[in-house]
Parts: structure tokens; C-alpha cells; sequence
């Protein structure tokens, strides 16, 4: 089994990543062949409307005609069996280049028939990683978040997803100003319920492996 796993934190080695590593983890656990590949490294941009994805009988009809750092990524996703996205939350959305990729990778796929179908060659099993800064219970404000894991099983396949909630953001809480945050309470959430959340992802990644 293969899987692709895309971060789409700009940060290498802190929340998301080490809930994506985690996640990896879990599926290497069932003998999963994983790649990982950092959005931010990447040289492309989002769905530039070209719609050559759309054309009757056009050479790009259900594959995206960009040709930039994506594009084998793009290629390498259609032969995988599970795909893992991660990304912490700005402003009550993923990040840009996450945004971005989804729009790229989903677009082609989606077919503008009633009912909408898709054209991607099977069903896939998808993860989604979110970290935010954000407490618990005021996950309602980004339930919107659903929406794009609805446009994944419908064109993908089935969708699970782990948000660790209220995460350390800063090493160094004296280095900036954020006043709004209680540095020990932030610690002291990341030593015990950062470890719960890694162990989320651990068993996440097995089942994407196992379904």
C-alpha cells in the first residue's frame, strides 16, 4: 500500500508535522509505503481557470494542464492508496497553499454532471490533519472546515480526520507579544494532551492502511 502524505504548514517540525509524521507512522505500522512532501517547498499556484480539465476530447480532459512542481505529485497521487493532508488553521481556514493544492487536486476529477460524479480512477482513502490554536470548544466557528471533506469523498473517497485543538504556538511565549495566552497552560496542554492527539494520528494512519 502506498500513501501520499502533503503538509501544508510552512513549519517542518512542529504541531502539524509531527501529526502528520504520526500519522505516517501508523500506516508504516501496516507495512505502508509513505512519501511526505512540504507544500511550502513547492513552486506552483492554484486553479488558474484554464479549464482544460473540462474539454471534450482535450488532452488534458480529467488532469489538471499545469506544468509546474505539482504536476508529479498530481501523478503520483493517482496511483497511491491513501492520501494525507495536514494543515494548522489561519483565520479559520487551512493555509493558502493548502487551499491551493485542493483546488488543483480535486477540480479535474470533479465532473459537472447531475448528479455530480467523479473521474478519478477508484475510491481512495483520505486523512486530514488540522492543528489550531484555537480551544476546543470553539471548533464550531471552523465547522465549516466539513465542507472541503465532503468535496474529497465525493471525489476521492472516504474521509477521516484528527484536529488537535489549543496548540503550543510559540517556543519562546516571552519572545512575542501574545498576552492573550497563558505561556504554563499552553506547556502544560502540550506535556499532557499533545501526546493523546499524536496518538490520534498514530491510529488514524492504521486504519487508512486497514479500511
Amino acid at each position: 500500500m502506498k500513501v501520499i502524505a502533503l503538509n501544508g504548514s510552512p513549519r517542518k517540525k512542529w504541531n502539524t508535522a509531527a501529526l502528520m509524521n504520526s500519522v505516517l507512522e501508523g500506516a508504516a505500522s501496516k507495512g505502508a509505503e509513505t512519501e511526505l512532501y512540504h507544500l511550502y517547498d513547492l513552486n506552483f499556484k492554484g486553479c488558474q481557470s484554464c479549464f482544460a480539465c473540462k474539454l471534450k476530447d482535450g488532452k488534458s480532459y480529467g488532469k489538471c494542464a499545469i506544468t509546474d512542481d505539482l504536476q508529479p505529485i498530481l501523478k503520483k497521487i493517482e496511483t497511491a492508496d491513501a492520501i494525507l493532508l495536514g494543515s494548522p488553521i489561519y483565520f479559520g481556514e487551512v493555509t493558502g497553499e493548502m487551499r491551493s493544492f485542493l483546488e488543483r487536486l480535486l477540480f479535474p476529477y470533479g465532473m459537472y454532471t447531475n448528479p455530480y460524479q467523479s473521474l478519478f480512477p477508484r475510491r481512495m482513502n483520505c486523512g486530514f490533519i488540522y492543528s489550531g490554536n484555537i480551544p476546543e470548544e470553539e471548533f464550531p466557528r471552523v465547522s465549516h472546515l466539513r465542507i472541503m471533506e465532503q468535496m474529497l469523498e465525493l471525489i476521492l473517497g472516504p474521509v477521516e480526520s484528527v484536529f488537535s485543538f489549543d496548540t503550543l504556538q510559540f517556543e519562546d511565549y516571552a519572545k512575542v507579544v501574545a498576552d492573550k495566552f497563558d505561556p504554563e497552560k499552553k506547556e502544560q496542554r502540550r506535556r499532557i494532551e499533545f501526546p493523546k492527539d499524536l496518538k490520534k494520528a498514530f491510529d488514524m494512519g492504521a486504519r487508512l492502511c486497514s479500511l
